[in-house]
């Protein structure tokens, strides 16, 4: 439903498109407090995510491609404007792009979609390309060619920037939460079945909201642990946030039609799983 007050936009589609995997995880790598940092853990997956209504159409994120994917040790499914074609969405002509942030597996691909715009908060900007690149660790994240290729879409006047929340349309709206990247920005998007939320980053995993458990990769711990209560406060319920990397939304999740299973999973309508199960 619409926020109390005010009218309901038209609804949109959503869709989580799953391009990438990294399996054979342990604890320690999904979660800053592990209690045994050597146990396995949940794999991750790698998504995009896809907002249609009609003839408008916005794509958050646009994942990594071969180099990075061989670089990095992640197994690339499809590459992402791939997975987009799947659903019938041309990446070359997409007009808006979200960057939930801009990590490697997050802000890849650029030059695919040549007709976009793009999303960014202001302090993601400034995080990427100011002086806390000069440690090691912090920039480990990023993959220099795509901090160049925002800067040459910045200087092709492609790059629209926001600073904190901000309504981009009737239905879909941007809020910053920092922790994991200092820019860091979900999406709130109005589908048939209310507002969901895509996280992103805010929480990794279902588990790492649940347990309040940050991913290890962060830039502010404290603000990240206020992010997860701000996801709770943006949500209608529990039900109706996306995690970035969880293996369980395709499961929790059908997909739109048999052949893309395990592939695409619509989230504008209800989850087949409960809270309790998608987190055991």
């Amino acid at each position: 439903m619409a926020d109390i007050g005010e009218p309901a936009p038209e609804p949109f589609e959503l869709f989580a498109l799953r391009y990438a995997e990294n399996g054979g995880r342990l604890a320690g790598e999904n979660f800053l407090n592990a209690a045994d940092p050597h146990e396995t853990s949940a794999n991750l997956d790698y998504f995009i995510w896809l907002a249609r209504r009609g003839s408008e159409v916005f794509v958050i994120d646009t994942g990594f491609g071969t180099d990075s994917a061989a670089r990095r040790g992640r197994t690339l499914l499809r590459v992402p404007k791939d997975a987009l074609a799947l659903v019938g969405i041309d990446a070359e002509a997409v007009t808006e792009v979200i960057l939930t942030h801009l990590h490697y597996d997050h802000a890849g691909s650029l030059g695919d979609f040549p007709a976009a715009r793009f999303h960014l908060q202001v302090g993601e900007a400034a995080y990427a390309t100011g002086p806390c690149m000069c440690e090691p660790g912090a920039r480990g994240p990023f993959d220099v060619e795509n901090i160049v290729d925002y800067v040459r879409s910045l200087y092709a006047g492609r790059i629209v920037f926001h600073e904190g929340d901000y309504e981009l349309a009737p239905g879909l709206r941007l809020y910053e939460v920092p922790g994991h990247s200092a820019g860091l920005q979900v999406v709130k998007v109005f589908t048939r079945r209310g507002w969901v939320l895509v996280a992103s980053d805010a929480t990794h995993l279902y588990a790492n909201l649940e347990r309040r458990d940050p991913f290890p990769i962060l830039w502010d711990e404290a603000a990240i642990r206020r992010g997860f209560e701000r996801l709770f406060e943006l949500s209608p319920s529990r039900d109706h946030i996306i995690p970035g990397h969880d293996p369980m939304v395709m499961r929790a999740y059908p997909a739109p039609s048999p052949e893309l299973e395990g592939i695409v999973a619509r989230l504008d309508v209800a989850p087949s799983l409960t809270w309790e199960e998608i987190c055991a």
